[in-house]
């Protein structure tokens, strides 16, 4: 029970924590990027329609948005170096040698910059994953059986989310201001100075906003 008790835990402060970054971080980069915000408007309004609200039965047909997101995780994983690891026995990797019991932190964050591994990687490029969906080189929540146990709630309801307000409202930012991508730098990578927008109804029934 103790066990059951720290796994839902878990679950519920990793997925709520990386879920209130991303929303930052995503809504940043395409405020930056009006050409990607433009293209996500036009698959909302395609899937949903703008008479409508976002349900949870339109998200699988999100692709565009899914992609959005992930590039996002790629530049700005919420937790740079995951949870640190502790081998239950010694080994070598990569002709490194690990004793049993030492700590090991993997730096994700400069895994997903790598320009061995990605090309252009400083650049905000989503459709780099429309085609290549199983790249292994992408694990911004760690992989395998240690991978993040708040990863199935975090991505459910950061999509639900994210195109909850994307597809209500346009967003722009206040007149003679700036986007800027200063990071917090700790467990979680947070913007260091907050984003700020101004919201514009997009939806053609505005009696929709009072639901």
């Amino acid at each position: 029970m103790t066990q059951l008790k720290a796994l839902l835990m878990d679950i519920v402060v990793a997925g709520g924590e990386t879920t209130s970054i991303m929303v930052e971080w995503v809504m940043a980069e395409l405020m930056h990027h009006p050409q990607v915000m433009r293209k996500v408007h036009e698959e909302l309004a395609k899937s949903v329609g703008l008479d409508s609200l976002v349900e949870e039965s339109h998200l699988p047909k999100l692709h565009y948005l899914d992609v959005v997101i992930k590039e996002t995780f790629r530049l700005h994983p919420p937790f740079p170096f995951l949870v640190p690891r502790c081998p239950s026995q010694s080994s070598t990797i990569g002709g490194y040698y690990i004793p049993k019991g030492t700590m090991v932190w993997l730096n994700v964050w400069a895994i997903l910059r790598d320009p061995k591994i990605w090309k252009n990687p400083l650049e905000f490029q989503p459709e780099r994953f429309l085609n290549d969906s199983s790249n292994f080189n992408y694990f911004p929540s760690g992989s395998g059986r240690r991978i993040c146990s708040g990863l199935p709630l975090a991505e459910r309801t950061l999509i639900y989310i994210l195109a909850s307000l994307l597809h209500s409202f346009e967003w722009k930012l206040p007149h003679d201001t700036e986007l800027e991508f200063s990071d917090n730098f700790g467990i979680g990578t947070k913007k260091l100075h907050p984003a700020v927008a101004l919201p514009t109804p997009r939806l053609s029934n505005f009696e929709l906003y009072a639901k």
